[in-house]
């Protein structure tokens, strides 16, 4: 049997989740048709949901555990401070050692401000660009992702009716965002430096800062140029316009993160995900001169900062022993096996002649059923047949033991063996099949 047959004690599970949340759902990302499945147990690579069904992880609570499940160097950490306390209504030493990390790993990080979430460092690092500039608007690239902040969500999954023809538009994402967030937000077209930098120069009296992931997730996991992050670098500078890099999710590319791989020094930087080793985090870190909006030592700072689980210390100890676990022979090992996963599912495509390319840069890697040359996110929005095939993948994956998103992101973990990687392409070139025999079924119907 496969799913959904094999997972009666989910779908129970599901049941009773409908009649409290809605939906059945407290997290978006993880509803699936027509329940999803429900995880009771992680070790390594692996995860097994109610049914005890076990499969290997390729989402890791989507970028967030690099190291796998239930790792004993943070375990133990972990455990010590259960005894010690939890959390306080004081600081601890933890922030202060898991600042001096990131600040040793970041040349452009001088100081660090710690918050719960993703989310919460980006609606902060914007605030404070805000309050350091004096200006209004912001700027972000089309289709990138960057948390639930109604400014940071603008034209998030905007689609070809929407777009604009001469430059993006701003589009709302969710129910009830005001016209006015729409009008404060400027968005930029990907990869484009000529444009972004003239859009850039047009706004630039009223332009805080512009967000840009490097390696944008829900944009297809398509690599910034080193032409358009230089440009970008430059404008701002020339504009006094402050450059935010979210790093959230890229920062697992390399020791020094995506702002080392491409030598780009941002005012401003937005962490999360491998930082608070399994645990809720966020950061946002940068120059002193900036950082200086937070600090309380002279009164009410430019821009007042609390969050009563914001540094608490078993995220701090568990994200500074993941973090020290990143040593430079980790990232080689991380881009070894996403460079195989990349490769194998690359030849799946060529081996059952579907159109389709898996793209992205070390653990990370996006799949898209399309062989179009993809530079933005427009170049990689799926049409109705490419997502649907994308779907087939995805359910192929699920069924032959191996988890990836239901948008075709998989994040690999250093725990993952050659001999792991070996399954996971063995079940990528079986749901490629899948996906091979969807579309011959479709032409004959």
């Amino acid at each position: 049997m496969s799913f959904p047959d094999n997972a009666p004690a989910s779908k129970a599970l599901y049941q009773r989740a409908s009649q409290v949340l809605p939906g059945g759902n407290t997290r978006t990302t993880v509803f699936m048709k027509p329940f999803p499945l429900y995880a009771v147990r992680g070790e390594g690579c692996r995860v097994w949901d109610a049914d005890g069904v076990e499969r290997i992880d390729c989402i890791n609570n989507f970028t967030a555990m690099i190291h796998g499940y239930a790792h004993p160097t943070v375990n133990n950490v972990v455990r010590e401070q259960l005894g010690l306390g939890t959390c306080f209504g004081l600081p601890t030493e933890s922030e202060i050692e898991l600042a001096e990390l990131l600040c040793e790993r970041l040349p452009s990080v001088e100081q660090v401000r710690f918050t719960n979430s993703g989310t919460e460092a980006v609606m902060m690092a914007l605030k404070a660009a805000r309050a350091f500039t004096g200006r209004p608007k912001i700027a972000k690239v089309e289709g990138a992702y960057h948390g639930s902040y109604d400014y940071a969500e603008v034209s998030l999954d905007s689609d070809p009716n929407s777009w604009g023809e001469d430059k993006p538009a701003s589009v709302a994402y969710a129910a009830g965002t005001p016209d006015r967030v729409l009008q404060d937000v400027l968005v930029l077209p990907f990869n484009d430096p000529i444009a972004a930098e003239k859009l850039i120069r047009e706004h630039s009296t009223e332009l805080a800062a512009v967000l840009i992931d490097p390696l944008p997730n829900r944009a297809g996991l398509i690599p910034a140029s080193q032409e358009f992050l230089d440009a970008l670098s430059r404008v701002c500078k020339e504009v006094g316009t402050l450059l935010i890099f979210d790093e959230v999710i890229s920062f697992r590319l390399s020791y020094g993160g995506a702002q080392g791989l491409w030598g780009v020094n941002p005012d401003l930087t937005t962490l999360g995900k491998i930082i608070g080793g399994g645990f809720p985090v966020g950061a946002v870190g940068g120059r002193a001169e900036v950082m200086a909006v937070f600090d309380p030592t002279q009164g009410k700072p430019a821009l007042p900062h609390g969050g009563t689980f914001s540094a608490n210390p078993i995220s701090m100890l568990a994200g500074s022993a993941s973090m020290r676990l990143l040593q430079p022979s980790a990232y080689v090992h991380l881009d070894h096996i996403g460079n195989r996963v990349r490769e194998g599912i690359n030849a799946a495509l060529l081996r059952h002649g579907v159109p389709g390319q898996a793209v992205g840069l070390g653990s990370l890697l996006k799949v898209h059923f399309t062989d179009t040359l993809l530079q933005n996110y427009r170049s990689a929005y799926a049409t109705p047949e490419q997502a649907r095939r994308l779907a087939v993948f995805t359910r192929g994956l699920l069924e032959r033991g191996v988890l990836a998103a239901s948008y075709g992101l998989m994040a690999l973990s250093t725990c993952m063996t050659d001999v792991d990687v070996d399954q996971i392409i063995k079940a990528a070139d079986g749901a490629v099949a899948d996906v091979a025999a969807s579309v011959d079924q479709a032409e004959i119907a």
